[in-house]
């Protein structure tokens, strides 16, 4: 049999979908033909992110919801049945950080970070893993890091999120394979995003970034084109529970 990557008649649930990471991962599965559904807080970015996708000649919609309530992340994911009669693909990926050394990072800035990245993470998955086992049938792509296996300076919250996230992963992966659904994570090294923008903006920084990285340039978001849709298509039918590191050989050295 022959790969293929298509997903239409695929509906396609992305946490964090307005911009950034999220954004480039919904519009490479709409590319590919599937219903992409963007879940945020901010609605108007919701929107506007849905009707960039729409305009593309992807088929989008946005559900405004927050990762960290179970109401409305369940109430999200049963809009999305209602309304187009299955869940067959989770990206969840909406995620936050908080740069500090570890002397100066405060209680609350340590639990904002982990209430978004690794509670959303679990209420979200575990939402779309309950319908996916009503369809004995899914696709769960967890968004980590390198930093989940890696340390780096003044990321002590991030990194401990993106290490949980990674556990998380093998964890469902081994309980979800009776129903056939399969989850995996990525883990990009620095993409360029409005998230990083910022951090990227410092030459020296940038500069040592580059040099560990072995093609020597910092990721874009068409590098997460093809791992994104991997995974998501029939094509990683047999794959779970692994993290798919995307570094420009970063993390080889």
């Amino acid at each position: 049999m022959v790969p293929h990557f298509d997903l239409n008649g695929k509906v396609a649930l992305v946490t964090g979908g307005s911009k950034g990471i999220g954004f480039g991962m919904a519009y490479a599965l709409g590319t590919y033909g599937a219903q992409v559904v963007l879940v945020s807080r901010g609605q108007a970015e919701g929107e506007l992110a849905a009707k960039r996708l729409q305009e593309s000649g992807c088929k989008a919609a946005y559900i405004p919801a927050d990762v960290t309530s179970k109401q409305q992340v369940e109430n999200a994911v049963q809009m999305i049945v209602d309304n187009y009669g299955s869940l067959d693909i989770l990206v969840n990926n909406a995620g936050m950080n908080i740069r500090k050394p570890l002397v100066d990072l405060k209680e609350d800035e340590w639990d904002r970070v982990m209430l978004v990245n690794l509670k959303g993470i679990f209420l979200v998955g575990q939402a779309a893993a309950k319908q996916m086992i009503r369809q004995n049938r899914g696709r769960i792509i967890n968004i980590s890091s390198i930093l989940g296996t890696i340390g780096l300076p003044y990321q002590t919250a991030y990194a401990a999120s993106k290490g949980g996230i990674n556990q998380l992963t093998k964890v469902w992966a081994e309980e979800l394979a009776p129903y056939q659904i399969t989850v995996n994570a990525i883990a990009p090294a620095y993409i360029k995003t409005p998230m990083t923008e910022g951090w990227l903006s410092d030459p020296a920084r940038l500069q040592k970034i580059v040099e560990a990285t072995m093609l020597k340039r910092v990721g874009e978001l068409s590098d997460l084109i093809g791992p994104v849709v991997f995974l998501a298509s029939d094509s990683s039918a047999y794959v779970t529970g692994q993290i798919l590191t995307i570094d420009g050989g970063w993390t080889a050295r």
